[in-house]
């Protein structure tokens, strides 16, 4: 009887692709693997030939990075997700691996499309650059044992899956803090979602740092309708803040735009602290304060994980979580030094 493919990479303990990576001397095999491997091969008297190599071309030594539906100009320009697309493909690209990106303008068209390159086996795993609760395509990944890894914390079976994250609840409750010990005692929460985990956590982080202050707590002041724009002048009137903890640097650039129409001036008027850091923190003045979630060690993270799990067929999970950094810059004033 002869030996097959699978037969060494159940002695080895591999997936089939991996011992046909190691036939092919792919680059994102390491060395000690292949050296294992290859001894492996040669104790069990096996000998590479056409079909083993043939059995390669089933991996399609390609990542898929899943974009969330892009159904807002927020989204659409947000810098965090083409940075994250950046890292990622760099990553693929020194272990020899290209990407594919999966978007559309719902769920469910999105949905289908994650189930084509699947199915189509364009891809060999999927990065998920978003975590929402109303999400139907991390189901689908874990009931169908895709390989794939989450930037962001899941809303439920966090035992099962592998992903990266910053500790968002600990920056809500930093930016606050940050306020506070500028002599802030009025401050809301800002955001444009309330769908994705990052919200909550962040505002949970806010309603943390207020409560240990003995400050009021304002409920998440939400810009989903094109009302809440009209109302948000009235209700800065009625609440008289002195600072703003808003969801992303991206929607901090409208808000402050929109306080400007409003003849509000930041900081002078308004504090603002945000978060990101991205690209947007510094194109116009003031420079916001924001804080720096290392988006780049996000996705780098992300597909080294993701890598690591192709090369040895496991469907590891667990949290890994990215420092965070507060860049201090022009939208945060004390308001005791006013």
């Amino acid at each position: 009887m002869s030996i097959t493919v699978k037969d060494v990479a159940k002695r080895a303990g591999v997936a089939t692709s991996t011992v046909s990576r190691v036939i092919n001397d792919h680059p994102s095999i390491s060395e000690e693997t292949k050296k294992r491997v290859r001894a492996i091969m040669d104790d069990m008297g096996y000998i590479p030939n056409l079909t083993a190599r043939n059995l390669g071309k089933q991996v399609s030594n390609a990542i898929g990075i899943i974009l969330p539906p892009l159904d807002s100009k927020e989204r659409l320009g947000n810098p965090f997700y083409l940075e994250t697309i950046e890292t990622i493909n760099e990553e693929a690209r020194q272990s020899g691996m290209t990407v594919a990106i999966a978007t559309a303008l719902n769920f469910d068209s999105l949905l289908e499309n994650v189930k084509q390159m699947h199915r189509q086996k364009q891809v060999d795993g999927f990065i998920l650059t978003y975590s929402d609760n109303h999400d139907p395509i991390i189901r689908y990944l874990m009931d169908e044992e895709v390989p794939f890894t989450l930037i962001g914390q899941p809303y439920n079976h966090e035992q099962k899956i592998t992903y990266v994250d910053n500790d968002n609840q600990l920056l809500g409750k930093q930016a606050t803090e940050y306020l506070i010990d500028h002599h802030h005692q009025k401050i809301l929460f800002i955001t444009n979602t309330t769908q994705e985990n990052v919200y909550f956590e962040r505002y949970f982080g806010y309603q943390k740092a207020m409560m240990l202050a003995n400050l009021e707590v304002k409920p998440a002041v939400t810009f989903q309708h094109p009302e809440d724009y009209v109302n948000f002048e009235e209700l800065l009137k009625i609440e008289k803040p002195t600072a703003l903890v808003v969801i992303d640097d991206l929607f901090a650039m409208r808000i402050i735009q929109l306080l400007n129409l409003y003849q509000y001036q930041v900081p002078d008027d308004l504090s603002i602290i945000s978060f990101n850091n991205s690209i947007f923190a510094t194109l116009v003045h003031p420079y916001l304060t924001s804080i720096d979630v290392d988006v780049a060690e996000l996705g780098k993270m992300a597909t080294q994980s993701l890598i690591h799990k192709l090369n040895d067929n496991q469907q590891t999970s667990g949290r890994m979580v990215v420092p965070h950094q507060l860049i201090k810059r022009e939208t945060v004033i004390d308001l005791e030094q006013k």
